[in-house]
């Protein structure tokens, strides 16, 4: 069952020891952040779905995380002191290469070289995990990654897993992770471009509103003059989604490094939190 979806934002400044006065630059994420990890430590769930733009993307295939154990650390930005490590949920990982009606590649250190054993989770789940992970970390994990198909496909890659998702007995969340235009300001990773703000604008406000199937027909060249990663995320959040009676709890939004980053939760009608004096299951 799902118990709560987010939208969470990746950049590893926001990390204390990456960021560090540069915090101070983004109050509504870390604050946000913070929020969601609250969020997590009074639901705990059994299981953490996320889904990252930033290891191997294929132009066919969604992408199935499959390692051992997942761990990684943040030392490529300064953070030496940041090792973060989750248990592989076997089984419901195995359901969901089963009954996906989708393309889905396992992703190991042979598929992608940059992940290795001993450090595979990249900085589009490790940031996120980060913060959710600081009251309550007794939960497993399914990494997952997307794909080159258009935003239809990734819509019904997400509902498909939804279904999977609400036939589990499991205490589940989802996240979607991803940052949105990196053209914001001429100082920007990627360069600057106008469309970069009005990319952001629609999209902020499309969530807001609960349409996807708008978000769906965004304009190509919209999405990508404003040169995002999280777009694809997202509509596979929303296809999760569709499957379950929900609202948008809050969303918030800033863009002051030239990349905008909105963090959002959505609220699962019926979810409760974890009963007093019941211990999550291990599988």
């Amino acid at each position: 069952m799902l118990v709560s979806a987010y939208i969470t934002p990746h950049p590893p400044i926001i990390i204390p020891e990456i960021g560090q006065d540069n915090l101070r630059q983004t109050p509504k994420t870390v604050e946000a952040m913070k929020k969601l990890g609250d969020d997590v430590a009074k639901l705990k769930p059994e299981t953490v779905i996320i889904i990252s733009p930033h290891s191997a993307t294929l132009s066919n295939s969604f992408g199935i995380y499959n390692f051992e154990s997942y761990q990684g650390n943040l030392a490529q930005f300064g953070a030496f002191n940041i090792n973060l490590k989750f248990e592989k949920d076997q089984k419901l990982s195995k359901e969901i290469i089963a009954k996906s009606n989708f393309p889905l590649t396992e992703i190991n250190s042979a598929l992608a070289p940059e992940l290795l054993e001993e450090n595979n989770l990249d900085h589009g789940i490790l940031v996120p995990l980060y913060y959710l992970s600081q009251k309550y970390n007794s939960f497993k994990l399914v990494p997952l990654t997307f794909s080159m198909l258009d935003l239809d496909k990734h819509f019904k890659f997400g509902k498909s897993l939804g279904k999977i998702i609400k036939e589990s007995k499991e205490r589940i969340v989802f996240v979607a992770s991803g940052d949105l235009s990196h053209r914001l300001t001429p100082e920007a990773p990627s360069g600057y471009s106008p469309k970069g703000k009005e990319f952001d604008r629609q999209l902020v406000e499309l969530i807001k509103q609960n349409k996807p199937q708008e978000i769906l027909k965004l304009d190509q060249n919209l999405i990508q003059e404003a040169g995002e990663c999280g777009l694809r995320s997202i509509v596979i959040l929303f296809g999760v989604l569709s499957n379950f009676d929900y609202e948008l709890d809050f969303i918030t939004y800033e863009g002051p490094f030239g990349v905008g980053y909105a963090t959002g939760k959505f609220k699962i009608k019926n979810a409760t939190c974890l009963p007093a004096g019941r211990k999550v299951k291990n599988n």
